[in-house]
């Protein structure tokens, strides 16, 4: 047996992107969302004397954006009036309220253990050996802070939270609060019967105790500093006029960007070889910056208007149906990259007259073979509205929904139907159960 090693000389010509930096900050570029973008460019405009940034015009009563397939939220309700923290909101409220005592000293250091979402997290224990304080100063200290806006803080769980909102609203139902008190783990564990007949009330009185608390926020404090996510610049606006769409791009959210041509030019004069190549590495930089920014507002347009093309059916009929829809249907359409499709989609909104979405969430996948017209949105949709329509005295059960969806050409398992009735945030059949006025106690 002879081993050979054969060596020889070959030339062959590939194809090779270099990722230059101006590659990459352009790519970084299409993937930020407006605000990232703005920031982008005042940072840019700091390093670059030939850059002058024209501050964007755009209406600040763009509200939270939805999901497409979500229930809309009355955000606006709860948002507070300005942007402090939760720390500084109680901290001027204690110094508003309360005069300089002891008492008010120790309701200073109790709200240094009061969380985001507005809870205690240190026991009274504690905090009296820490501080030296008695039990009932401290007891009275946190009583203190349980009477300070957002209603609900200082609580010290679940349990206290609900009954503090409940203890501050006048158009609570009889017995919310005592239910609460009294009765909350069976409450919870819905054994309803059983607190119908402890406090000799209808099933129905338990309902109406049980929306209420549905209603009440398990975390009062989460809402102070956090109001920066809740409004978004959208990218693109949809018109509807006579059925027909037409997508509008909103430009005029971005800065405008100038070139400072007075000063180029009277720094242009001095014959200074240094001087003069950082004039010309700066207006190249302009150049591009300006170019890059055309093509990103130009990209997002593309990609939304043709996204728009394929889901018109979602603008114009109001049960918002999904065609199946993904990235690679737009790349191929568009004859650009996937990446492109999902960097101009991520953090993107649109517009409409019914809400705000991002576009990501307009693509959707096909749920099988024999459903080509049906998608994961679709079944979501159907679900949600299988369960709206229900019996609530006699709710649907896993299987029955699947029976139910497979009747309308959906074929699903009864895990995915479970699957996706969790992601809806719908409750098993035994906890949607409801009890009207016409129901009555066993």
């Amino acid at each position: 047996m002879k081993f050979e090693q054969q060596f020889s000389q070959k030339q062959s010509q590939t194809q090779k992107l270099a990722m230059t930096q101006k590659l990459q900050q352009s790519i970084q570029i299409l993937q930020y969302n407006t605000e990232d973008l703005i920031d982008y460019i005042d940072n840019k405009a700091l390093e670059n004397p030939l850059l002058e940034v024209m501050e964007p015009s755009y209406s600040s009563n763009y509200s939270k954006p939805r999901k497409s397939s979500g229930k809309e939220m009355n955000y606006l309700s709860q948002i507070p009036d300005n942007t402090i923290s939760l720390f500084e909101h109680l901290i001027d409220q204690v110094h508003l309220n309360y005069r300089d005592t002891y008492l008010r000293q120790l309701v200073l250091y109790l709200v240094e253990y009061i969380d985001l979402n507005g809870f205690l997290k240190i026991s009274l224990e504690e905090a009296a050996e820490k501080t030296g304080g008695s039990a009932i100063q401290l007891l009275d200290a946190l009583t203190l802070i349980q009477q300070l806006d957002p209603a609900g803080v200082g609580a010290r769980n679940l349990q206290e939270c609900l009954m503090l909102q409940t203890e501050r609203d006048n158009a609570a139902p009889h017995l919310a609060y005592v239910v609460l008190e009294e009765m909350f783990e069976e409450l919870v564990d819905r054994k309803w019967e059983k607190i119908a007949k402890n406090f000799d009330i209808s099933l129905s009185d338990v309902q109406e105790i049980f929306d209420y608390i549905q209603n009440l926020t398990p975390t009062p404090g989460a809402i102070y500093g956090t109001t920066e996510g809740l409004f978004i610049i959208p990218d693109l606006t949809v018109k509807i006029d006579d059925q027909e769409l037409k997508v509008l791009s909103n430009r005029k959210s971005v800065p405008e960007i100038k070139f400072q041509q007075n000063y180029f030019e009277r720094m242009e004069k001095s014959q200074d070889p240094e001087v003069l190549k950082y004039l010309k590495d700066k207006q190249q930089d302009y150049e591009w910056l300006k170019k890059t920014i055309q093509q990103r507002g130009d990209t997002i347009y593309r990609v939304g208007k043709t996204i728009v093309s394929h889901q018109k059916d979602f603008f114009l009929d109001k049960g918002r149906p999904l065609k199946p829809l993904t990235l690679k249907d737009i790349s191929e359409e568009l004859e650009i990259h996937e990446s492109t499709v999902s960097r101009a989609v991520n953090g993107k909104y649109l517009e409409t007259v019914f809400g705000v979405f991002e576009l990501k969430s307009f693509f959707s996948k096909k749920i099988g073979e024999n459903s080509n017209e049906s998608s994961a949105n679709d079944a979501k949709r159907l679900l949600q509205q299988l369960v709206d329509q229900e019996d609530k005295a006699k709710p649907l059960s896993d299987q029955k929904l699947t029976e139910l969806m497979e009747d309308k050409g959906i074929m699903l398992s009864r895990r995915t139907v479970a699957k996706y009735r969790d992601v809806l945030n719908i409750a098993g059949s035994s906890k949607r159960k409801r009890y009207d006025s016409a129901t009555k106690r066993s």
